[in-house]
């Protein structure tokens, strides 16, 4: 189990943050996640890679937690997540210029119907394939393909104008 949490951690935590934009409640819901999965290892099928199934528990979990808090699924992300490109260090200009265009893509996004801006996420910032993102969220490959690539033309066409 610990080679596994070794391998799968660093992508259920950024998953979970992606999503809920909170380093310790996914902090938190990374390590139930592998406690879970530790418990239900036998139900583990293989249908689907490791880290896919390891991101549906963590998911489910931040599910309940915002249930527990009564809180809504957020539809705006403030900040890139760390290690993204945007999160590069960039001269003051630059980075002005950054922050300005990524605050209009990341507007758009709240748009966008909720299951194409997951996908979305999943693809771009968990760099999930899409066999994975359909496995994930019990859709086809083709469904995420085609989810992925309308959400991106949308972001494209609203930013640039």
């Amino acid at each position: 189990m610990e080679e596994i949490y070794r391998q799968n951690a660093k992508i259920v935590y950024r998953y979970l943050y992606a999503l809920s934009k909170d380093k310790e409640l996914a902090e938190d819901l990374t390590q139930e996640t592998f406690l879970r999965a530790f418990l239900a290892i036998d139900s583990f099928d293989g249908s689907c890679k490791l880290s896919t199934w390891l991101c549906q528990i963590g998911k489910h979990l931040l599910y309940q937690a915002w249930e527990k808090q009564k809180r809504e699924i957020p539809t705006s992300w403030d900040d890139p997540p760390p290690g993204s490109e945007t999160a590069v260090h960039r001269d003051a200009a630059g980075e002005a210029i950054a922050k300005i265009e990524l605050a209009k893509v990341l507007e758009e996004m709240n748009s966008l119907p909720p299951a194409m801006r997951e996908v979305i996420y999943l693809r771009a910032i968990s760099g999930l394939s899409y066999r994975e993102i359909g496995q994930m969220l019990g859709k086809s490959e083709n469904w995420a393909r085609v989810t992925f690539y309308r959400g991106k033309e949308i972001l494209l066409k609203n930013t640039i104008n």
